[in-house]
């Protein structure tokens, strides 16, 4: 790209001005789920007795037959029709990280050689995608295209444009999970049992325990013209090279700022589409870095609330560039400032009502808090691991550790008071949950009622209220935080889909409690009263899980070193870190619990493993060729300019004078000198570094390779890259600068 290119594009970036979105004259809560085939249109567009079949399916408890679905499609096609439908598609989210849709028409010939706008049942229950053309990790050959979607009742169908949106789980010929949607399900499944079981022994009338996710989506954006004009950006998501501008987030003016007005457009109009869509968007902001924001909804159960995140990154993407930006959601696009990550807010409630991660103000409730939140930390403890795998990648690895981000270490913060009261149980009798027994019928004053409760703060300021203060601090290192009725999962992408988190998470939850039930039940059988025997089994476990809480900073190396001596995984090389997928106790986990087998794991593994390795092989390549035939050229013919510069000096000066003169041009060809030379030499051992690994055939070992050799000398040509920006004259640089790209106006 031409220096004056460049400028114009930068120019026409600041030139730019909001497109208008229009008002809506309607409040939000009446065009919400305008899109949305919800329980209210299906009241509407059914027959009664179809709609009450179609509750039951979508509650669990009753299968969907095909008269059934017969009669919900005519009912869907006639809501779809009258929006102006004319395509429907099953919407799926295969192990690209993405989603993926094919569009059929509502046409079928009538017999009279015209033709008929028909949607069946068959047509929403099922169809056949070719699952060849799909990462199969080695479950599908290429040559074995059969592949099957079906729909998800319990996720609602919707609208986009022209086309009824279904959303479906993507499986294989044979069965296997070639998705996030159906292990995710069967997760699903596997908690709601596990965790009803042992409600149980708390309120018998429990029948069902939903878990809840509210993810926050941290993304960034950029002008489209000075997307453009970064090839790195276009092909990966990413700066790969690029110096620090001169300001950026260091005066924290940016977090929780005042919005630009083409940003706080662009944000209406999103959150307009969302709600339209049954996304309940809740906040927005500004983040830290320069040009990141985010958006948050209310919380929604947590096969809805991944299928509404998959969504709402589409839909971020699509507004974006109406609106001339282009939106990141790579972990990090651009070095020396803040990345982008989706906290996970995870919670368990039952169909009663009561959120089983929440301090109660009974006995009862406070055994009953106890024992979800120990079992929680159980569950993390147990696969602390594998719940990194589940978020590790070649883009979230520049994110995790920055001291920006937590660690790459799963830990869990419950702050002062919970741990304290912890310790307290773990050591001492409780006045209330003591092993000589549990009084029910006692006024409850103990200490477990402060947890999450809110206290007074008098600040002594005129016109200031008291503020109420929480129970404890929030610790930001901590990957795994409990934050008064929730935890939160930190560590998790900004690009990846969720799924992966909550799949192990809700698995290793239901294992931990199936596991606490059968000890439980054990003691009872032996003639212990039961709260007794809870109260028996939750002291073990808090002693066993005792090494995966930590409440202190994360990001210091004592705790890399304690946290090994602790036993916690903290490995931080990517490729190793995925094994943790066939580890022997993951493979027996998923199993016992239903949830994936063997080879779906196998898949699983491979597939990741392949994703990092093309993720860094396409950045190396995409690098070498900026640096020899973007930065080098253009370099090259400023030093040119500098030598002929020194040349035409000791023309016209004496020769005393002139090298006086031409010292500070001596010193930059000098310099530029070294820094082309470093950065030819190593994008040619770069390339070779390539070639090395990828002749290796086994697929671990070419990640490992990728990560050990070709990862590290894209760093290391970097650091000479971007001094070279510094040298080489301003009107020259061929790509936007940090500082060109960082500030919307």
């Amino acid at each position: 790209m031409s220096s004056t290119l460049r400028f114009q594009i930068v120019g026409e970036a600041f030139k730019k001005k909001p497109i208008e979105v229009p008002n809506r004259e309607e409040r939000p809560s009446e065009f919400f789920a305008k899109y949305v085939f919800t329980r209210q249109k299906m009241q509407k567009y059914l027959p009664a007795e179809v709609y009450k079949k179609m509750c039951d399916v979508i509650d669990g408890s009753a299968v969907l037959d095909m008269a059934t679905a017969d009669a919900v499609a005519a009912g869907m096609k006639k809501w779809a029709m009258e929006l102006g439908v004319t395509h429907c598609t099953h919407w799926f989210q295969p192990l690209t990280e993405g989603t993926a849709e094919k569009h059929d028409g509502f046409v079928e010939h009538d017999g009279k050689g015209g033709m008929v706008e028909e949607f069946t049942g068959k047509q929403l229950v099922q169809q056949e995608p070719d699952a060849s053309s799909f990462p199969s990790g080695g479950i599908r050959s290429t040559f074995e295209a059969r592949g099957y979607s079906a729909w998800d009742p319990a996720s609602p169908v919707f609208v986009i444009g022209d086309t009824l949106m279904i959303p479906t789980i993507f499986i294989s010929y044979t069965g296997e999970a070639l998705d996030y949607k159906a292990p995710l399900k069967k997760a699903l499944k596997a908690v709601d049992k596990a965790a009803t079981a042992v409600a149980q022994y708390f309120y018998p009338d429990v029948t069902k325990v939903i878990s809840n996710l509210g993810w926050e989506q941290e993304y960034f954006l950029v002008d489209e013209g000075l997307y453009a004009a970064r090839p790195d950006l276009l092909m990966t998501g990413r700066t790969l090279l690029g110096h620090d501008s001169a300001k950026n987030q260091q005066m924290d003016d940016h977090y929780l700022g005042s919005i630009p007005m083409r940003v706080a457009a662009f944000m209406k109009d999103l959150e307009i589409q969302a709600l339209e869509l049954g996304i309940p968007c809740k906040t927005r902001h500004n983040e830290v870095a320069p040009n990141q924001f985010e958006l948050a909804p209310i919380y929604e159960e947590t096969n809805l609330a991944v299928d509404h995140n998959m969504l709402i990154m589409s839909l971020m993407k699509r507004t974006a560039r109406k609106h001339g930006f282009r939106c990141l959601l790579h972990e990090k696009p651009f070095a020396g400032i803040n990345g982008s990550g989706k906290h996970c807010n995870w919670s368990l409630a039952t169909n009663t009502g009561v959120l089983l991660h929440g301090p109660g103000k009974t006995p009862l409730d406070n055994l009953r808090f106890v024992t979800f939140i120990v079992e929680s930390l159980m569950a993390v403890y147990r696969h602390n691991g594998l719940l990194k795998a589940s978020i590790i990648s070649a883009t979230n690895v520049h994110r995790l550790g920055a001291s920006e981000a937590p660690p790459a270490i799963v830990s869990s913060f419950l702050g002062k008071t919970l741990g304290e009261l912890l310790e307290q149980l773990e050591t001492t009798a409780s006045p209330i949950l003591s092993e000589e027994g549990l009084n029910l019928d006692a006024e409850s004053h103990s200490p477990f009622e402060k947890v999450g409760e809110r206290l007074s703060l008098s600040l002594d300021i005129p016109q200031i209220p008291e503020l109420m203060q929480d129970d404890t601090d929030r610790n930001r290192t901590s990957p795994f935080a409990f934050t008064g009725n929730r935890f939160e999962f930190r560590a998790v992408g900004s690009q990846q889909n969720c799924a992966a988190a909550m799949i192990v998470l809700n698995t290793a939850m239901a294992e931990a409690l199936t596991d606490f039930k059968t000890r439980v039940d054990a003691l009872i059988a032996q003639g212990t009263e039961p709260m007794k025997a809870i109260l028996h089994i939750v002291r073990e476990d808090i002693k066993t899980c005792k090494p995966i809480r930590f409440d202190g900073n994360g990001y210091s190396e004592a705790w890399k070193q304690e946290a090994a001596r602790r036993g916690l995984d903290v490995e931080t090389s990517a490729p190793i870190i995925l094994d943790q997928y066939l580890a022997p106790d993951t493979v027996e986990m998923f199993a016992r619990m239903k949830v994936m087998r063997r080879n779906e794991l196998e898949a699983r593994n491979e597939i990741k493993l392949e994703t990092y390795t093309k993720k860094i092989q396409i950045e190396a390549r995409i690098f070498g060729d900026l640096c020899m035939n973007h930065i080098i050229p253009t370099s090259t013919r400023y030093q040119s300019q500098l030598i002929d510069n020194v040349h035409k000096m000791k023309e016209i000066y004496p020769a005393e004078t002139a090298d006086r003169l031409n010292r500070t041009n001596l010193r930059l060809i000098e310099q530029m000198s070294e820094h082309n030379a470093f950065i030819i030499e190593n994008v040619e051992q770069l390339i070779e570094a390539r070639r090395v690994a990828n002749r290796i055939q086994d697929y671990r070992e070419k990640a490992i390779a990728y990560h050990d050799t070709v990862a590290p000398l894209i760093e290391k040509i970097r650091y000479h890259v971007d001094h070279l920006e510094l040298i080489v004259d301003d009107e020259l640089w061929p790509l936007p600068k940090y500082r060109e790209m960082l500030f919307i106006r």
